[in-house]
């Protein structure tokens, strides 16, 4: 599954070229809170066609029913002039200015936002974006008030988006990438969930017993050797490196080879007895320090208490998009530090009355 962004780009871009009329919605400010962050976009279709999102649907239906009404009175007016289907500049729209429009609208309490609207954008310029995203680079799109005109840059690190009277500039990026190392039964729940997070996912097993049983669509399946793999995948800031076979031979030098790179994450399965054992052998046998490893995760995922494959597939992709994300989540979620706790808790039962651990 394609990441949401290219997703509704690519859609427009194909309604366009085929000579349509549909519009491009951005988030371009929020005041309190906000269901869909700034930077969002939607894309609507002149028949009422739309995808992506910015907001949790109501804003998308008022969009919806208030340019599709446009088109069809312009298609049916007369030429007295009464009617005019949306183009022109790009124009502002907010929503939830007052309490009952948010209500309206289902925006959380005190919650408004400010859309930029887009009529009819160059197919070509689309097609062109999207091409620069296909071939993982990331894009500034840069589009004047005036006159809606676009203009495309590469760029080397992502930025909020930013409008002033002059113009908005919105930054686009490539798929998130997800590498596993192991093409078992959780790697089957984890790459799910990471393709319908928008993920593109490769797995890698040179074990042909794995590969053979594998059966989720969408994921790229290669068979070298995973320290290969790594060198080859060129993890970036955008991509994340997990091992999942609890082999030493297989996980150990794929992850060591993962956190010489951008990844933002990079973290091995195994109980806290085991990653203990990872990084001994590592700083070992492989003349890594407590600060080269710092970025490596294990055990991985947040604790749920999950014991069956989905739910620790669950739980290691929440901690997956919190990173993504830049969310810090508490201590007592690591599964080390609650398995940890809860421990203490069951040797002293007092002990958390008493404030220890």
């Amino acid at each position: 599954m394609e990441n949401l962004d290219v997703v509704v780009l690519r859609t427009l871009q194909g309604w366009r070229a085929a000579g349509r009329r549909a519009l491009l919605a951005t988030v371009v400010r929020t005041w309190g809170s906000s269901p869909r962050p700034v930077g969002s976009i939607m894309a609507l279709c002149e028949d009422g066609a739309v995808v992506g999102s910015v907001s949790g649907g109501c804003i998308e239906d008022d969009l919806i029913d208030r340019h599709t009404r446009a088109y069809a009175q312009a298609a049916a007016a007369t030429n007295d002039g009464a009617h005019s289907i949306p183009s022109g500049p790009p124009s502002f729209v907010k929503y939830g200015i007052s309490a009952d429009e948010a209500h309206r609208f289902g925006l959380p309490c005190g919650g408004t936002l400010e859309l930029l609207l887009e009529y009819d954008p160059d197919p070509t310029l689309l097609a062109a974006l999207i091409a620069q995203l296909a071939a993982g680079r990331l894009m500034q799109r840069t589009v004047r008030l005036a006159d809606g005109a676009v203009t495309l840059a590469p760029t080397q690190a992502p930025e909020e988006l930013a409008v002033d009277a002059v113009q908005l500039t919105n930054t686009f990026g490539p798929e998130y990438r997800m590498l596993l190392i192991g093409a078992g039964q959780l790697a089957e729940y984890l790459a799910t969930m990471a393709l319908f997070n928008g993920f593109a996912v490769t797995v890698c097993d040179p074990r042909e017993e794995y590969r053979g049983s594998w059966s989720v669509a969408g994921a790229t399946v290669v068979s070298d050797m995973p320290d290969d793999v790594v060198l080859a995948f060129k993890p970036d800031r955008r991509s994340c490196v997990v091992a999942l076979t609890h082999d030493p031979k297989l996980d150990d030098l794929a992850l060591l080879e993962a956190l010489n790179t951008e990844a933002f994450y990079v973290g091995g399965i195994g109980s806290r007895r085991n990653n203990e054992a990872r990084r001994a052998r590592m700083i070992e046998h492989f003349d890594q320090t407590e600060a080269s490893l710092a970025r490596l995760r294990g055990p991985i995922g947040i604790y749920i208490g999950s014991k069956t494959p989905p739910e620790i597939a669950v739980s290691v992709m929440a901690e997956i998009l919190a990173v993504k994300n830049g969310v810090t989540l508490p201590r007592d979620m690591e599964v080390a530090q609650a398995k940890n706790e809860r421990e203490l808790a069951h040797n002293d039962p007092g002990a958390r009355v008493c404030g220890v651990g």
